[in-house]
Parts: structure tokens; C-alpha cells; sequence
């Protein structure tokens, strides 16, 4: 049985870098960032905007295009967010029943 995998971009709320994934269960791992779970570049930059993903039906197509958005120049990425999510809005904001994740991280500093 095949798994779905997915490459997702996230970037911080003011929307000044990107980071790019790929994960086989998109949920948990969207958590993981948002919760700092595993320390690196997105938890340094708070990373935790969902503001785009791709299904795919196999991690090594994921992973391939996992490196091709990764050699993409930011303007690129940013027509490719919009084309979707023109408004840059948190893809993931009803997960996990926090409404506003940048609210909720400057509550907990």
C-alpha cells in the first residue's frame, strides 16, 4: 500500500522566509513546527504559517519536487503560494483549536 506525502511551504507571520517540507502525515508535522517540537530553521525563524502544500502519491516524487521548489527563487515560490492561497492565509489555522498561532505565541513568551 502506497502513502500519500506532501511538500508544503511554510513561512512566519510577517511573511519574510520560507522553508520547505516534506512530510508523509502533513498534520503532525505542521504541529511539530508550530510547537517548536524539533528544534532548526523553522523554529529559529518561527516558521509556522502553512501557506501551501502538493499531495503526492509517493515520498520519492514528493522529495523530488521537495528539491526542485527548494532551488526556486523566492519570487517563484511566492506566484506558486498565491496561485493558490492569494491571501497567504494559515492552510492549517482549524487544526488544532488555536485560532491564531501568532496570538497564541506571543501570549506564551
Amino acid at each position: 500500500m502506497k502513502k500519500d506525502s506532501y511538500v508544503y511551504i511554510l513561512t512566519n507571520y510577517e511573511e519574510t522566509t520560507f522553508y520547505v517540507g516534506v512530510t508523509s502525515n502533513l498534520e503532525k508535522r505542521v504541529y511539530e513546527h508550530k510547537n517548536k517540537i524539533i528544534e532548526g530553521f523553522s523554529s529559529k525563524y518561527n516558521l509556522n504559517k502553512l501557506v501551501y502544500f502538493e499531495q503526492s502519491s509517493s515520498i520519492v516524487s514528493a522529495i523530488a519536487r521537495e528539491k526542485q521548489l527548494k532551488n526556486w527563487r523566492r519570487d517563484w515560490k511566492i506566484n506558486l503560494i498565491k496561485e493558490l492561497n492569494p491571501d497567504f492565509a494559515d492552510l492549517s489555522k482549524d487544526w488544532f483549536g488555536v485560532e491564531n498561532w501568532k496570538d497564541a505565541e506571543t501570549s506564551s513568551a
